[in-house]
This record gives structure tokens, sequence and C-alpha cells, in this order.
């Protein structure tokens, strides 16, 4: 948005930083103008210590159990398991 009398458009398209990139056919509504973070691919980085496995270890077992995914409360006590740390 260019608010104010000093606001020229141009400015914004050339030397403001702004993108003039935007959304079309009414998808305004609930998107953005392209900006550098759409060109960036980002990660997440997790690390748990044993002791936070352990403690995150009954969560994982009641979400899987609901979600019907057994494996993923599996795969956490074969993690745990892996590292001496028995449930």
């Amino acid at each position: 948005m260019f608010v104010g009398p000093n606001c020229a458009t141009a400015f914004g398209d050339y030397v403001a930083g702004s993108n003039h990139v935007l959304p079309t056919g009414g998808t305004a509504r609930f998107s953005s103008a392209l900006g550098v973070e759409d060109f960036v691919k980002r990660s997440s980085l997790i690390h748990y210590s044993a002791k936070g496995l352990r403690e995150a270890r009954p969560h994982v077992d009641a979400l899987a159990r609901v979600e019907g995914l057994q494996g993923h409360g599996a795969a956490a006590e074969v993690r745990l398991s892996e590292r001496g740390h028995p449930s």
C-alpha cells in the first residue's frame, strides 16, 4: 500500500523495496505479494535430549493411537530403546 502524498508507485516499483507482483484472480483475499521468502527453502531443525524423548513419548503414543498410526508410537519406542533408554 502506498500511503501519503509523497509515495508514488514508481518509488515502490524501483527503490522502496516493496514488490509490485501481486496476486491475481481474487487471490489477494488470502495471499500476499511475491517476496524474497517465496524463493527461499526453509527447513526445521529439531533436537531432543534422551530426557526430552522420554517426556514426549506418552504424548506421541496418545496422538498416534488417536490417529490410528501405531507405527509412529512404535518408532518412538525403537528410538528410545536404540539409545539405551527403555520407556
